[in-house]
């Protein structure tokens, strides 16, 4: 099964030639380049060497049981073929995921969008709930998380909030969580306690570079005015927010996240060139999904993606039919168990596209 490991081998060889020369050195991005890709077939063939040797093991076992007479001799290589075979199965699991297919997108930084949608306040609530529960998670495992833009709503919450959200191989873990998010519980406003349902739409936009979205200055509008809301206070006095609109196709971003103007624009135009750069990838995971039998990685944002249950307590993904029941962990950023299952579901349907599992 991991025949094509060992072809790897001279590309590392050769790798590790080209990093060491000097012309290659002085070019920095092309060395950037060429050393990641060094690690990662360095990774990958550490673990198939510890896989060769514990095959080697298994079969010295099994052919002590075949010859030796020595019974206590005989126990010892039995023991040691039982623990040879669990480390066996651990190392096959471990070149699977090395050998899944890596989106050049997954180690990128992002812009992390939610919106209010259907059910009014309710849903607006709701969008400030799931800021809350994605920066929690943010925070848990390292990553650093700024708020760009909001817009609050009337009776609390947000109809809109745009996270940026940067560290290790971001989009590659979140990018599961676009689409429409719904909630079923009983809002504070209703007086007969019935439960109601409201929907949240999530976009994970993958952050471009600054050479991969070139931008005429002539096609931009920007706007200024007062910022406000939640972290607005300290600069509503002056027209430090800005608004950029792209003539061309209409898009439209806006950053209050700073008390200066100049960087307030700075960060909407990363904001404007990463949401123009978002229509390539999100055709690039059309075709993705189109080759494959679920939705755990696609561009269809209207697609309703989870069910958040009060009453019951439950959060299910209607993508790989998974239920979980621990909502108030859940809501409180616990939600790494289901991120998990999502990208194993990714890595299954990847490793059966390319032939590694059938």
């Amino acid at each position: 099964m991991f025949e094509q490991i060992e072809n790897l081998r001279g590309r590392f060889i050769e790798l590790g030639k080209m990093i060491s020369d000097p012309a290659i050195i002085t070019d920095m991005k092309r060395y950037k380049q060429l050393n990641k890709e060094y690690r990662e077939l360095e990774t990958i063939l550490i673990v198939y060497d510890k896989y060769r040797a514990v095959l080697s093991n298994i079969d010295n076992n099994k052919s002590i049981l075949e010859t030796e007479a020595d019974e206590e001799f005989r126990e010892l290589a039995k023991g040691d073929l039982i623990f040879q075979e669990t480390e066996k199965e651990k190392y096959e699991e471990e070149l699977k995921a090395l050998l899944v297919p890596k989106e050049p997108e997954d180690e990128r930084n992002v812009m992390l969008e939610i919106r209010a949608g259907t059910g009014g306040d309710e849903a607006a609530i709701f969008v400030g709930d799931l800021s809350r529960m994605y920066t929690r998670y943010c925070e848990t495992i390292g990553w650093q998380v700024t708020l760009i833009d909001s817009n609050e709503g009337s009776a609390g919450g947000f109809k809109e909030v745009v996270l940026d959200i940067k560290g290790e191989n971001v989009y590659g873990k979140i990018k599961f969580e676009s689409g429409v998010h719904r909630v079923q519980r009983i809002p504070l406003t209703e007086a007969k306690g019935r439960v109601h349902t409201s929907a949240v739409s999530v976009a994970v936009l993958p952050e471009a570079d600054e050479v991969e979205v070139d931008i005429n200055e002539a096609d931009i509008k920007m706007d200024v005015f007062r910022a406000s809301g939640a972290g607005g206070q300290h600069v509503n006095r002056t027209e430090s927010a800005v608004r950029l609109t792209h003539l061309p196709t209409g898009t439209v971003v806006a950053c209050q996240a700073e008390r200066s103007q100049h960087k307030n624009r700075e960060t909407a135009m990363k904001m404007l060139k990463t949401r123009i750069y978002e229509t390539a990838v999100r055709k690039h995971e059309d075709e993705i999904a189109s080759r494959r039998k679920t939705l755990v990685s696609t561009g269809d944002r209207s697609a309703k993606i989870r069910t958040y249950n009060y009453p019951q307590g439950r959060i299910t993904d209607h993508r790989i039919n998974l239920s979980i029941y621990n909502l108030e962990a859940f809501m409180n950023g616990d939600i790494g168990e289901m991120l998990e299952q999502l990208s194993l579901a990714e890595q299954t349907e990847k490793l059966k596209e390319g032939g590694i599992l059938s």
